[in-house]
């Protein structure tokens, strides 16, 4: 059977609008396919406490005699015996104070070990280190943080206390970040830095 000319037309723009209204449905249809086979992105996670493996670090001078490098953008407050720099749970301070001889592992454990202890911290070990600035003693220690102002929360803290001596004066160099925290190599990089001057 032949068709007139103007039942074809009809015939032929019915099937052209029926094409252009199961248009969406298609597109939706290929959406929904890509989207069951696309992996969402896994965002990065670090612990609470790691310093980026891209953190900037800056040489602080001290009037006290001493010279650190410190991870740039850090709050730091002074002192007259050092200064204090922070960032959230992450802490490094440094103080000088007079001494009269090294410290010692003996020594330390029964003075600076023993009143660590006494106030609640747990000791996990008194070794001798070389830095570059020379010899030192390293306490390695837990503790809690003090309370978040806003939460109250507390969380446990790694802590990493070195005693390094030089012609009569005593540096103490704390370095504290939340437990599990993957902060070795910043640290060997801050410990090693310090400088008399």
């Amino acid at each position: 059977m032949t068709l007139n000319p103007s039942c074809q037309r009809l015939l032929r723009n019915s099937a052209i609008a029926l094409a252009f209204a199961a248009l969406p449905c298609a597109l939706q249809a290929a959406q929904s396919v890509l989207a069951a086979t696309e992996q969402a992105a896994t965002p990065e996670k670090n612990p609470p406490g790691d310093i980026p493996d891209t953190q900037v670090f800056v040489t602080y001078r001290s009037p006290a005699g001493f010279s650190l490098q410190v991870p740039e953008g850090w709050a730091r407050k002074e002192r007259r015996d050092g200064a204090r720099f922070a960032d959230k749970y992450n802490i490094v301070e440094i103080s000088v104070a007079p001494a009269l001889t090294a410290p010692t592992v003996s020594s330390v454990t029964a003075h600076e070990s023993a009143e660590l202890a006494r106030t609640g911290h747990k000791i996990g070990a008194i070794t001798n280190v070389s830095l570059r600035s020379g010899p030192a003693v390293l306490i390695t220690y837990t503790s809690n943080s003090e309370p978040n102002p806003v939460t109250n929360k507390r969380l446990h803290l790694e802590n990493h206390r070195y005693l390094i001596y030089s012609g009569g004066r005593l540096a103490t160099l704390d370095l504290s970040a939340p437990l599990g925290a993957d902060n070795a190599d910043q640290w060997n990089l801050m410990s090693n830095s310090f400088q008399w001057r």
